[in-house]
């Protein structure tokens, strides 16, 4: 979908970022979500900034990244050497994370600020592959660990005048997650919940014109059936819903496909 067909400046984007550094490393398990993300800045406006909600930052209030100049954190474990030497050297934008505080502030959002929190892998894997060069400044913010899917629709609501400029805004998770069931050999497996509840996805994304409908379904998204056989525990879920509460309009599909051997979905708004 071409960015001139988009109501707003700005973009929101869900997708699933895979299975920690793997997606750096070749792994065929990935190569479609790989091919996806190289093509993917192709397909919208270059943003002048980028704002992450990633599966892998929880705190007790949502926390705005403050710092100019954020590191990366090595938050995987086990995986080949050349995994603890990945570099994105991006700029973080304290001015921005100032005006987003204003709104969190504006909608009785409880917030905080961190200049010490690094980006973890929720955030430089995916850039990586997309921007390669790390010249657009990016900015994490991280979810509730309340885990309620009304709070993360909110928080998005919240941010919907940032739209108004030239801000990509990621939802970085994985509309799949039960590692106990990926197959790290990429074979892929055809799964019948995992199909419901994707096509569910689609459905209330991409064709439910009654926000109301829309955001019933989503504070209701456990009672569609495979809910926590795919996602046992809502974390890599949870950014959809800030991307859904974001949105303004219906979604576009962009990506259906396997990851770990498992049918993954993406969203555009």
């Amino acid at each position: 979908m071409k960015k001139d067909n988009l109501k707003n400046n700005g973009q929101v984007i869900y997708f699933s970022h895979g299975g920690g550094p793997l997606p750096l490393l070749g792994d065929t398990s990935h190569a479609k979500m790989i091919e996806f993300m190289k093509k993917l800045p192709n397909k919208i406006k270059r943003p002048d900034y980028i704002i992450v909600f990633s599966a892998h930052w929880e705190e007790s209030k949502v926390t705005i990244q403050s710092e100019i100049e954020p590191g990366i954190m090595y938050d995987y474990y086990g995986f080949p050497e050349a995994s603890y030497n990945i570099k994105y050297p991006c700029k973080g934008d304290p001015g921005l994370a100032l005006k987003i505080a204003e709104l969190f502030k504006k909608n009785d959002i409880e917030y905080r600020m961190d200049n010490k929190r690094d980006y973890d892998h929720g955030s430089y894997i995916p850039l990586k592959i997309m921007y390669p060069d790390a010249d657009i400044p990016v900015l994490q913010i991280s979810l509730n660990h309340n885990l309620d899917p009304f709070t993360h629709l909110n928080i998005g609501k919240a941010l919907r005048p940032l739209l108004e400029e030239n801000i990509l805004i990621i939802g970085s998770g994985f509309s799949f997650h039960n590692m106990r069931q990926f197959d790290f050999e990429g074979k892929d497996q055809e799964d019948a919940l995992n199909n419901y509840f994707q096509d569910k996805l689609i459905e209330i994304c991409c064709t439910c014109i009654n926000e109301e409908l829309k955001i019933d379904s989503l504070v209701n998204w456990e009672e569609i059936p495979g809910a926590r056989y795919c996602h046992p525990r809502e974390e890599h879920f949870l950014p959809l819903l800030v991307c859904a509460g974001l949105s303004t309009d219906v979604g576009v599909k962009i990506f259906d496909n396997y990851i770990l051997g498992k049918r993954a979905t993406a969203f555009l708004w």
